[in-house]
């Protein structure tokens, strides 16, 4: 990484970066008050890098609540969400809390610590789902393996929100939110829209996505073996009334994931 891309807190009211803390209007006073809640948190500099732009710098995403960018801090690399400032929401508390929630299950990127205007988390360095399952067709290894552990642990980070009541809330945009890392773990990112106050439909939002009407379904039908729709959609359909452990591991054995304990 070249040094110039890994800015003090000092240089962030300087352009371009400015534009990233203070997005997408910038306002001296704000950024002022966003510098210091950073130094509250331990940052120390911004490594601009990643597969988005936010003015003429890289950052890591770019959503409509917040810019998520590679922090350095005083223990470590971490990924900051930095909220925007047009944002439908005056702060990241409620985010916040639903990740929590979600570490209590075993599921997102560890959260560290936030403030009114940061969200500070574990940084989770891998591919996207879809990006993720493409690089496997350049490798010799065993495809139908590592596909059916990752999507085994999926399902069940599902489940287990699904038992706990928490609505991820974008799950059948899995692509954008779901992250697999060099040891083929996978992660569920973004819990901003998540809710506790809604029916869960983690487990059937996915399996939508996976199995059913995306453009990698067919693949992952072809990597896995035949699994019938119809039946599949029965017993989600089961499942939603009911987020038994029978009825997961019913859904497990239709796409063929179930593992012996």
């Amino acid at each position: 990484m070249k040094e110039w891309n890994i800015v003090p807190l000092y240089k962030l009211q300087e352009l371009p970066y400015a534009n990233v803390l203070c997005y997408p209007r910038f306002e001296l006073k704000e950024s002022e008050k966003r510098i210091c809640e950073l130094e509250r948190l331990g940052v120390t500099a911004i490594e601009f890098t990643g597969g988005k732009n936010v003015s003429t710098v890289r950052v890591l995403g770019k959503g409509c609540v917040g810019i998520v960018v590679l922090a350095h801090t005083e223990t470590g690399k971490a990924a900051l969400k930095i909220r925007r400032t047009d944002a439908d929401r005056k702060g990241m508390q409620h985010e916040a809390e639903m990740l929590k929630k979600a570490n209590m299950l075993g599921v997102g990127p560890r959260l560290l610590r936030f403030t009114q205007n940061f969200l500070l988390m574990d940084f989770i360095e891998g591919k996207l789902l879809p990006e993720w399952l493409v690089s496997l067709k350049s490798e010799n290894n065993p495809i139908k393996t590592r596909v059916s552990s990752v999507l085994y642990e999926l399902l069940g980070q599902c489940w287990r929100m699904d038992k706990a009541g928490l609505d991820h809330g974008e799950l059948s945009h899995a692509p954008k939110h779901i992250i697999v890392d060099a040891q083929d773990i996978p992660h569920i990112l973004d819990f901003e829209t998540a809710s506790i106050n809604r029916k869960p439909s983690n487990l059937t939002s996915l399996c939508q996505y996976l199995f059913i009407s995306s453009s990698i379904a067919k693949e992952n039908i072809e990597t896995l073996g035949r699994i019938n729709r119809n039946i599949l959609i029965k017993a989600l359909r089961v499942y939603k009334q009911s987020f038994s452990k029978e009825n997961f591991e019913k859904i497990l054995d239709i796409c063929g994931l179930r593992r012996e304990a």
